[in-house]
């Protein structure tokens, strides 16, 4: 294991445990990005710290610096996004707000820069080479195919939409205000140098982005300079500010985030409505109405407490005591607006189905399984009156690259519904490396053939 130092500028010993590269391997190939699995992918990500370490020790806790001095794993980072790639992106048409914002920190304030329309790359290079200003560039995914490879890992791996921004900032200049988010962020430094401070969260675990004034920071807890191949981790709420040391040239930093509105909050709110719509159908007390007036009183009275109180433990008592699936928006969002399967060429074998069509005695299995989400949900097509539930399956195969994280942006689910009769069919294929056609518990053999039949029309199953 590399040895790990504390970071140089705080000497406080609550630091974050810089990771060094041993010299011996920075000759060779770069620290290989292992995209054969989503986990293999993350263990690489921040090598060489082990993943439980990373989950135990740092993650929504404390921040974590990782210097690794790898010759070809800097220059992986500067393929990424390099500012001589703005001339070249610009003649694809990009606009100022939605693509890309150029600011500056001036006296601890954000001074936005940007023209109206189109960005022009004579005039975004003016501004930073005279007013010194950053460039922000939003989700370059949208065009980096190597980006689009990784963020698409790290969504399969974290279950939740992965977003970035690469912010360019000439020398001696700062970008943005000291800040906190209300993401995780993982920091690649892409070309030279950045100088960070990180402060202690005044919000941990933030849930929205907030500006935090200079003269509430405080001395930083951390204090350190990026340098290309390095990559830096801090928790949502951690207060920080960057800025590209004088004298040195251009730095280039991906951003890359996630979690935003992942919590137990978050899931609990999006549970219950599922929850209360099951229990009321088969709870009369559910349906029974709310005094009179309530809803007109200041206070609520400490009976619609007590009444309230109970609902909540009789739901809690229904939800210990069942296995089945959960209604999830949580899911269906996520899945409609993340990145499509990285592929090379137009992704043809994304909506062709291919290979042999399913019969009752084929043994199949399921395609793209980190793309697929599976949840139940009141039939979208009946009326209050007469909502079932169905079995929904949504997928990212047929979501446009190109409208990632673009949140002004359209979007559409892909996907197929079946009759709840179908849920434990469904859940042998998605726990099954293969199954035979004919072992779906499902009533007859045409259900088995035709529910097979469906999923491998939509590319979702394939014969074995």
């Amino acid at each position: 294991m590399p040895k790990k130092a504390k970071p140089a500028g705080t000497g406080q010993e609550e630091g974050p445990a810089p990771c060094k590269q041993p010299k011996a391997e920075a000759a060779g190939a770069p620290l290989a990005l292992n995209f054969d699995s989503p986990s293999g992918f993350f263990e690489s990500f921040i090598s060489p710290v082990q993943t439980e370490t990373f989950f135990k020790e740092f993650w929504e806790q404390k921040p974590l610096l990782i210097q690794r001095e790898d010759p070809a794993l800097a220059a992986y980072h500067q393929a990424l996004f390099r500012l001589s790639d703005l001339k070249s992106l610009c003649g694809r048409g990009l606009y100022y707000g939605r693509d890309v914002n150029v600011c500056r920190c001036v006296h601890g304030k954000k001074k936005v820069l940007n023209k109206d329309g189109k960005v022009h790359f004579l005039q975004l290079r003016k501004d930073f080479d005279q007013k010194r200003a950053t460039i922000q560039f939003h989700q370059p995914q949208r065009f980096k195919d190597e980006l689009w490879r990784i963020q698409e890992k790290l969504e399969c791996y974290f279950g939740s939409l992965v977003g970035s921004n690469v912010y360019i900032t000439p020398a001696g200049s700062q970008g943005l205000p000291p800040h906190y988010d209300d993401v995780e962020v993982f920091i690649l430094q892409l070309e030279g140098q950045k100088h960070w401070r990180l402060y202690h969260p005044t919000v941990p675990l933030a849930r929205e982005y907030s500006l935090e004034a200079e003269d509430r920071l405080g001395r930083p807890a951390h204090e350190f300079t990026l340098k290309a191949g390095d990559l830096l981790y801090f928790p949502r709420g951690t207060i920080h500010q960057a800025d590209t040391p004088p004298g040195l040239a251009h730095s280039t930093h991906l951003t890359i985030s996630t979690y935003q509105s992942s919590s137990w909050g978050d899931f609990l709110l999006d549970t219950i409505s599922g929850l209360v719509f099951d229990a009321a159908k088969e709870d009369v007390a559910f349906r029974a109405g709310i005094p009179r007036q309530l809803l007109l009183q200041v206070e609520t009275t400490a009976d619609a407490r007590r009444r309230l109180s109970g609902f909540l433990r009789t739901l809690a008592d229904r939800l210990e005591g069942t296995n089945q699936l959960l209604s999830s928006d949580m899911k269906k969002d996520f899945v409609m607006n993340r990145l499509p399967p990285f592929h090379v060429g137009d992704g043809a074998a994304l909506s062709t189905p291919g290979g042999q069509l399913p019969r009752l005695d084929s043994i199949v299995r399921l395609r793209y399984k980190d793309h697929i989400v599976l949840t139940v949900m009141p039939d979208q097509g009946g009326s209050d009156e007469t909502q079932e539930k169905m079995v929904y399956i949504y997928h990212s195969l047929q979501n446009r690259r190109e409208t990632h994280m673009m949140g002004s942006e359209e979007t559409e689910a892909h996907g197929l519904r079946f009759p709840l009769s179908h849920v434990d069919a469904l859940k042998q294929i998605w726990s099954s490396s293969a199954i035979s056609v004919k072992d779906l518990k499902l009533a007859t053999d045409e259900e088995k053939e035709s529910l097979a039949l469906s999923l491998w029309t939509e590319c979702l199953l394939q014969v074995v």
